[in-house]
């Protein structure tokens, strides 16, 4: 392995790892239950596909060089963090003494019910990242950076592509897992409730941001 292709790997590794939306979305989404927890680690893991894909075939640059296209992606993106955020404090809310998250993995066991939240767990992780308006500039900018003077530019940026969506599907499923393995104690109504009141807060204030900054940029 060049030092390169060493290098990009850390910085992926801790580009995936920072916490932020889809962070939050999945560990919110793994205290309904695992089958949840892991389709929103996956659903990340393609809108980061999303992303790198774009950024490979050159239409990053076009969404970045359109003020008006850019600044949609960033209110849109910004709107569905925002609603994340407000629905799972209404949910925090709902019941004095259990969580929307334990809510819900009681309205999971049946068949029906597991099948169609774990398509919604898939859909909230993939647009939560699919919509990140930031995302398309860093791939933009930091792909490039990686790719040796006198290399040919689409495979290396296929591999470096690649890795990060890699890292993408080790990470997150990895963290819906663990807050699975902790679900005992995590799903305590208490603890769980204190857990999605925080991280409705946090998607809240992160959605309410991104709007905001888009509103007065």
């Amino acid at each position: 392995m060049d030092a390169q292709l060493t290098a990009f790997l850390g910085v992926a590794a801790v580009m995936v790892a920072l916490p932020g939306a889809d962070f939050t979305v999945v560990v919110r989404n793994a205290l309904a239950s695992r089958s949840a927890g892991v389709a929103t680690a996956l659903g990340v893991a393609g809108g980061l596909l999303v992303h790198t894909a774009l950024a490979v075939a050159g239409l990053a640059a076009v969404l970045v060089a359109v003020p008006v296209l850019f600044r949609t992606v960033q209110l849109l993106g910004g709107a569905y963090v925002l609603y994340l955020g407000i629905s799972a404090l209404r949910a925090a809310r709902r019941r004095p003494g259990q969580s929307g998250a334990a809510e819900a993995a009681a309205g999971q066991d049946g068949g029906a019910h597991a099948t169609n939240g774990t398509r919604r767990a898939l859909r909230q992780g993939f647009l939560t990242n699919a919509l990140n308006p930031k995302a398309p500039v860093l791939f933009l900018s930091l792909l490039p950076q990686f790719v040796p003077s006198g290399a040919a530019p689409l495979p290396r940026t296929l591999l470096l592509a690649a890795i990060v969506v890699l890292l993408a599907l080790i990470w997150f499923p990895a963290v819906a897992l663990l807050v699975d393995r902790l679900g005992q104690w995590l799903r305590r109504p208490r603890t769980a409730r204190a857990i999605e009141g925080g991280s409705g807060a946090a998607l809240t204030v992160l959605g309410a941001v991104l709007v905001t900054g888009t509103l007065l940029h």
